[in-house]
Protein backbone atom coordinates (compact mmCIF):
# COMPACT_ATOMS: atom_id res chain seq x y z
CA UNK A 1 0.00 0.00 0.00
CA UNK A 2 1.42 3.55 -0.98
CA UNK A 3 0.73 6.94 0.56
CA UNK A 4 -0.24 10.00 -1.49
CA UNK A 5 3.70 11.17 -1.94
CA UNK A 6 4.91 7.89 -3.36
CA UNK A 7 4.01 6.84 -6.68
CA UNK A 8 1.89 3.64 -6.94
CA UNK A 9 4.10 0.21 -8.21
CA UNK A 10 2.31 -0.61 -11.02
CA UNK A 11 4.16 -2.02 -14.10
CA UNK A 12 2.25 -0.31 -16.51
CA UNK A 13 2.98 3.24 -15.59
CA UNK A 14 7.23 3.10 -16.91
CA UNK A 15 5.68 1.44 -19.86
CA UNK A 16 2.89 4.64 -20.15
CA UNK A 17 5.62 7.20 -19.47
CA UNK A 18 8.49 5.57 -22.00
CA UNK A 19 5.54 5.46 -24.41
CA UNK A 20 4.54 9.10 -24.39
CA UNK A 21 7.37 11.25 -23.03
CA UNK A 22 5.88 14.19 -23.45
CA UNK A 23 2.34 13.53 -22.20
CA UNK A 24 1.67 14.52 -18.71
CA UNK A 25 -0.22 11.71 -16.57
CA UNK A 26 -1.52 12.10 -13.34
CA UNK A 27 -1.54 8.76 -11.12
CA UNK A 28 -3.43 7.73 -8.43
CA UNK A 29 -3.78 4.76 -6.07
CA UNK A 30 -6.23 4.24 -3.47
CA UNK A 31 -6.83 0.49 -2.09
CA UNK A 32 -4.20 -0.17 -4.97
CA UNK A 33 -6.38 0.56 -7.60
CA UNK A 34 -4.29 2.54 -10.10
CA UNK A 35 -5.85 5.22 -11.76
CA UNK A 36 -4.14 7.34 -14.85
CA UNK A 37 -5.49 10.88 -15.59
CA UNK A 38 -5.09 11.02 -19.60
CA UNK A 39 -5.53 14.40 -21.17
CA UNK A 40 -8.08 13.94 -23.43
CA UNK A 41 -6.35 14.67 -26.34
CA UNK A 42 -3.99 11.49 -26.04
CA UNK A 43 -6.92 9.42 -24.72
CA UNK A 44 -7.03 7.29 -27.71
CA UNK A 45 -3.42 6.81 -28.60
CA UNK A 46 -3.19 5.79 -24.79
CA UNK A 47 -5.75 3.53 -24.80
CA UNK A 48 -4.78 2.04 -28.02
CA UNK A 49 -1.12 1.86 -26.90
CA UNK A 50 -2.40 -0.33 -24.18
CA UNK A 51 -4.50 -2.50 -25.95
CA UNK A 52 -1.79 -3.40 -28.70
CA UNK A 53 1.54 -3.42 -26.59
CA UNK A 54 2.23 -7.10 -25.98
CA UNK A 55 3.93 -5.91 -22.45
CA UNK A 56 0.24 -4.54 -21.60
CA UNK A 57 -1.82 -6.11 -23.10
CA UNK A 58 -5.23 -4.49 -22.15
CA UNK A 59 -7.35 -6.52 -23.72
CA UNK A 60 -11.15 -6.05 -22.26
CA UNK A 61 -12.61 -2.95 -21.32
CA UNK A 62 -14.87 -3.76 -18.47
CA UNK A 63 -17.01 -0.37 -17.81
CA UNK A 64 -16.95 2.65 -19.15
CA UNK A 65 -18.69 5.22 -16.41
CA UNK A 66 -19.18 9.01 -15.54
CA UNK A 67 -19.07 11.38 -12.56
CA UNK A 68 -20.30 14.61 -12.24
CA UNK A 69 -17.89 16.57 -9.47
CA UNK A 70 -20.03 19.08 -8.94
CA UNK A 71 -20.12 20.17 -4.79
CA UNK A 72 -17.44 17.57 -4.69
CA UNK A 73 -15.32 18.31 -1.60
CA UNK A 74 -11.78 18.44 -3.06
CA UNK A 75 -11.01 20.93 -5.85
CA UNK A 76 -10.95 18.43 -9.43
CA UNK A 77 -9.86 19.23 -13.02
CA UNK A 78 -13.39 19.59 -14.47
CA UNK A 79 -16.67 19.02 -13.23
CA UNK A 80 -17.29 15.80 -15.39
CA UNK A 81 -14.83 12.53 -15.74
CA UNK A 82 -15.16 9.53 -18.12
CA UNK A 83 -13.63 6.40 -16.18
CA UNK A 84 -12.86 3.76 -18.49
CA UNK A 85 -11.78 0.18 -16.11
CA UNK A 86 -9.03 -2.31 -18.24
CA UNK A 87 -8.14 -5.45 -17.96
CA UNK A 88 -5.56 -7.24 -19.24
CA UNK A 89 -6.06 -11.16 -18.62
CA UNK A 90 -2.25 -12.03 -19.61
CA UNK A 91 -0.76 -10.41 -17.10
CA UNK A 92 -3.23 -9.88 -14.86
CA UNK A 93 -3.44 -6.35 -14.55
CA UNK A 94 -5.83 -3.95 -13.97
CA UNK A 95 -5.77 -0.22 -14.33
CA UNK A 96 -8.32 2.91 -14.64
CA UNK A 97 -8.39 5.81 -17.29
CA UNK A 98 -10.18 8.62 -16.72
CA UNK A 99 -10.34 11.71 -18.86
CA UNK A 100 -11.79 15.10 -17.11
CA UNK A 101 -14.11 17.25 -19.50
CA UNK A 102 -15.19 20.83 -18.19
CA UNK A 103 -18.82 22.69 -20.33
CA UNK A 104 -17.56 26.53 -21.31
CA UNK A 105 -20.99 27.35 -20.09
CA UNK A 106 -23.78 25.83 -17.52
CA UNK A 107 -25.93 24.04 -20.23
CA UNK A 108 -29.30 23.25 -20.79
CA UNK A 109 -31.36 20.36 -22.34
CA UNK A 110 -29.18 17.88 -24.93
CA UNK A 111 -27.87 20.49 -27.11
CA UNK A 112 -24.05 19.94 -28.55
CA UNK A 113 -21.17 21.41 -25.68
CA UNK A 114 -17.88 21.02 -27.39
CA UNK A 115 -16.45 20.92 -24.13
CA UNK A 116 -18.48 17.93 -23.27
CA UNK A 117 -16.91 15.47 -25.52
CA UNK A 118 -14.11 13.00 -25.65
CA UNK A 119 -12.65 10.09 -28.08
CA UNK A 120 -15.14 7.01 -28.32
CA UNK A 121 -13.17 4.09 -27.81
CA UNK A 122 -15.41 1.70 -29.60
CA UNK A 123 -13.01 1.11 -32.61
CA UNK A 124 -10.79 -0.42 -29.72
CA UNK A 125 -13.40 -2.01 -27.45
CA UNK A 126 -16.12 -2.97 -28.81
CA UNK A 127 -17.87 -3.87 -26.02
CA UNK A 128 -17.90 0.85 -25.31
CA UNK A 129 -20.97 1.07 -27.56
CA UNK A 130 -23.64 0.46 -25.03
CA UNK A 131 -21.89 2.18 -21.86
CA UNK A 132 -20.49 5.37 -24.20
CA UNK A 133 -24.25 5.80 -24.85
CA UNK A 134 -25.23 5.29 -21.44
CA UNK A 135 -22.51 7.80 -20.31
CA UNK A 136 -24.40 10.04 -23.04
CA UNK A 137 -27.70 9.86 -21.81
CA UNK A 138 -27.18 9.90 -18.30
CA UNK A 139 -24.60 12.78 -18.46
CA UNK A 140 -24.62 14.30 -21.87
CA UNK A 141 -20.66 13.74 -22.91
CA UNK A 142 -20.81 12.79 -26.19
CA UNK A 143 -18.22 10.56 -27.69
CA UNK A 144 -16.77 11.66 -31.12
CA UNK A 145 -16.67 8.70 -33.48
CA UNK A 146 -18.87 6.65 -31.76
CA UNK A 147 -20.97 4.93 -34.60
CA UNK A 148 -24.42 4.93 -32.73
CA UNK A 149 -24.27 7.50 -30.19
CA UNK A 150 -28.00 8.09 -29.14
CA UNK A 151 -30.16 7.90 -26.27
CA UNK A 152 -29.90 4.11 -24.24
CA UNK A 153 -32.26 4.29 -21.29
CA UNK A 154 -34.70 7.77 -21.92
CA UNK A 155 -36.66 8.64 -25.18
CA UNK A 156 -35.10 10.69 -27.82
CA UNK A 157 -36.69 14.23 -27.02
CA UNK A 158 -35.87 13.59 -22.89
CA UNK A 159 -34.63 17.30 -22.47
CA UNK A 160 -31.61 16.92 -19.69
CA UNK A 161 -29.63 14.44 -18.22
CA UNK A 162 -30.64 12.79 -15.34
CA UNK A 163 -27.53 12.03 -13.64
CA UNK A 164 -25.73 15.53 -13.15
CA UNK A 165 -26.02 16.53 -9.73
CA UNK A 166 -27.88 20.06 -10.80
CA UNK A 167 -30.83 17.72 -12.41
CA UNK A 168 -33.59 18.07 -9.55
CA UNK A 169 -34.25 14.89 -7.34
CA UNK A 170 -37.94 15.18 -8.06
CA UNK A 171 -37.45 15.71 -11.85
CA UNK A 172 -38.68 18.75 -14.41
CA UNK A 173 -42.16 17.37 -14.79
CA UNK A 174 -41.51 14.55 -16.80
CA UNK A 175 -43.98 11.81 -14.74
CA UNK A 176 -46.81 14.14 -14.74
CA UNK A 177 -46.52 14.38 -18.56
CA UNK A 178 -45.24 10.96 -19.39
CA UNK A 179 -48.30 8.76 -20.88
CA UNK A 180 -48.65 5.60 -19.71
CA UNK A 181 -49.30 2.73 -22.47
CA UNK A 182 -51.73 -0.01 -21.08
CA UNK A 183 -53.06 -3.32 -23.45
CA UNK A 184 -55.74 -1.85 -23.89
CA UNK A 185 -54.70 1.36 -24.99
CA UNK A 186 -53.20 0.09 -28.22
Amino acid sequence: MSDATTVPNHPTLPLLKKAFPNVSFLVANYRDQVTVVVPKEHLHAVARFLRDDPACAYCFLSDVVGVDYLNYPAPQPGRFAVVYLLASYAHDLRIRLKVYVEPPLPTEGIEVDPGLMVSSVVDLWPGAEWPEREVYDMFGIRFEGHPDLRRILLWKDFPAHPLRKDYPLRGRGEREYYQTITRQST
